[in-house]
C-alpha cells in the first residue's frame, strides 16, 4: 500500500511511505522518509533497518531473501521515482537497475520475474539479467494495480486489462490469456490465490469481492463487503484457499470463508469450479446471508434478488481507523493488521463475528509521539505552560520508582524487587502500601 498516495503530505501520520507483505506474509517491508524497515510478523520484532536520510517510496521483498526491489519516494527520495533499484543487502548496494519514462506505481517480484507496473503499462523482466519478456496494455492504473503468484510451478500474473473494469489474466505457462469481465466500474484491488487459480477482485464502489476461476473466467463466488461505497485497500486469500480477507477505509477488516457450506456458487456446474473440492460443514464459520434473504423466493430476479442472495463474511476487525492491509498469520484462524498508522494487529477468527484481538504492537510512532517521546517529569504537555501542573516534579532517585502528581501511578520502570503490575492490580494483605501523590 502507497501511503503517500493515500495521505495527504501534511496530513501523513507517521514517516511511513509505503507498506506491503512479502510473498508468504512471513514479514513486512516499510518505506519510510529516511529508509526502509523490515519486520517479522510471528513473532512480532524489527528484523532489520536501512537508514539512508531519504525516501523510499516503494520496497518489495523477495521472500527473506537479501535482494529488494527499490523505488525512491516522500519529499527528498533516495532514487528518481521512475526507476526501480534492486538492492543487495549483504553488499550493502543496487546490483541492478531499470529506467522508464514515467513514474514507477509498483513493483512485485518472484525468484524468475520482476515486473513493474507504470500508468498504462506492465512490463514482465526476467530476475537473473533484467530482460524485457512481456509488456502489457492496461487501462489507467494510478493505483499501481498488478497481482504475480509466487508458486515456482505456476507462472501467473493478473493486471487490470484494456476494457474498464476487466482484469487480464496472464497463464504463462499454458501460454494463454484470459479477460475477465469483473465490474462495469473501475477496479480498485485484485489478488491472486497462492497457486494462481483463483482471482478476487473489488470495484472502486468497494461493496462486492468476485472471486474467479483464473484459467476460464467463470465466476465462482460473490461476497458483499457492505452497502456503502468504500476503498477497498488490500484483499488476499489464505494459503489454503480457505479463507478471504478484505480491508477498507470502512475501519473494518472482513473474513469470508470461500469453503462455507450452502455458499452461493455462481458458476456450480462449470468444469473449472476450482471451489467444489474446497466446501466442508463449518457451521460456525458460515459466511452470514441478508435478514431478509426468506424474501428471496417472491422477489423477482434482478439486483433486489442478487442482493437477497449476497454472502457477508463471517468475521470482522472492526475499529481499524488508519488505512491498512492485511494477511492470514501463521497461526491457524487468525488475520494480521498492518496500518499507515504504524498499528500491527492480530486477531483471531475462530468462531465468527467480532474477532479477539490476541496482539498489538505500535511499530512506528506518530510524529506527536515522537515528539512527546520524554519522561514523564520532562512532558511540555503536562508540565508545560498550557499543562495542568506547571511545575515539573523532580526525576526520581536511581532504582526508584516515579509517582505521577496527576495519578499516583508509577509511570518508570520499578526497580526489580516491586511487585508485577498484576500483583499490584490485586495486592495481598500484607502488602506495602503505594506512596501517597506529591
Amino acid at each position: 500500500m502507497n501511503v503517500y498516495r493515500v495521505y495527504p503530505s501534511a496530513s501523513r501520520p507517521t514517516e511511513m511511505l509505503f507498506v506491503a507483505f512479502n510473498q508468504d506474509s512471513g514479514c513486512f517491508a516499510c518505506g519510510t522518509d529516511s529508509g526502509f524497515r523490515i519486520y517479522n510478523v510471528d513473532p512480532f520484532k524489527e528484523t532489520f533497518k536501512r537508514n539512508f536520510n531519504n525516501g523510499i517510496g516503494i520496497v518489495e521483498m523477495l521472500f527473506r531473501c537479501n535482494l529488494l526491489a527499490l523505488v525512491g519516494g516522500g519529499n527528498s527520495p533516495r532514487y528518481p521515482p521512475n526507476k526501480v533499484m534492486i538492492w543487495d543487502d549483504h553488499q550493502n548496494r543496487c546490483v541492478g537497475e531499470l529506467s522508464f519514462r514515467s513514474d514507477v506505481r509498483a513493483v512485485k517480484l518472484r525468484r524468475d520475474r520482476v515486473v513493474v507496473v507504470l500508468a498504462t503499462k506492465v512490463y514482465v523482466y526476467r530476475f537473473s539479467d533484467l530482460k524485457l519478456l512481456d509488456q502489457i496494455d492496461t487501462q489507467p492504473n494510478p493505483r499501481g494495480l498488478v497481482a504475480l503468484c509466487p508458486h515456482p510451478k505456476h507462472n501467473v500474473l493478473a493486471c487490470p486489462g484494456v476494457t474498464r473494469g476487466h482484469a487480464r489474466v496472464e497463464l504463462y505457462d499454458a501460454r494463454k490469456s484470459t479477460v475477465v469481465a469483473a465490474h462495469e466500474s473501475d477496479l480498485a484491488r485484485l489478488a491472486l490465490s497462492g497457486d494462481g487459480s483463483l482471482l478476487a477482485t473489488a470495484s472502486d464502489k468497494g461493496t462486492l469481492i468476485r472471486v474467479f476461476d483464473a484459467h476460464s473466467g467463470a465466476q465462482l463466488r460473490e461476497f458483499r463487503r457492505g452497502v456503502d461505497r468504500a476503498l477497498v485497500y488490500s484483499i488476499v486469500f489464505c494459503p489454503e484457499t480457505k479463507y478471504l480477507a478484505c480491508s477498507s477505509d470502512k475501519g473494518t477488516v472482513h473474513v469470508f470463508n470461500l469453503k462455507s457450506e450452502g455458499g452461493r456458487v455462481v458458476a456450480p456446474n462449470a468444469s473449472s469450479n476450482r471451489l467444489a473440492p474446497y466446501v466442508e460443514d463449518h457451521a460456525s464459520q458460515n459466511n452470514q446471508k441478508s435478514h431478509l434473504a426468506f424474501l428471496r423466493k417472491v422477489v423477482p430476479g434482478g439486483l433486489a434478488a442478487a442482493y437477497l442472495e449476497s454472502e457477508w463474511s463471517f468475521a470482522q476487525v472492526r475499529g481499524v481507523h488508519a488505512p491498512t492491509i492485511c494477511a492470514f498469520g501463521k497461526t491457524p484462524n487468525t488475520v494480521v493488521s498492518v496500518g499507515a498508522d504504524g498499528a500491527f494487529l492480530v486477531s483471531r477468527f475462530a468462531d465468527g463475528g467480532e474477532c479477539e484481538r490476541v496482539a498489538f504492537h505500535r511499530f512506528i510512532k506518530s510524529k506527536e509521539e515522537e515528539e512527546f517521546d520524554v519522561p514523564p517529569w520532562e512532558d511540555p504537555r503536562t508540565f508545560g505552560p498550557g499543562g495542568p501542573l506547571h511545575t515539573p516534579p523532580k526525576p526520581p532517585e536511581p532504582g526508584q520508582p516515579f509517582i505521577d502528581p496527576k495519578a499516583g501511578t508509577i509511570s518508570a520502570k520499578p526497580p526489580a524487587d516491586l511487585p508485577t503490575p498484576h500483583e499490584r492490580d490485586a495486592p495481598s494483605d500484607d502488602a506495602p502500601a503505594a506512596p501517597p501523590p506529591a
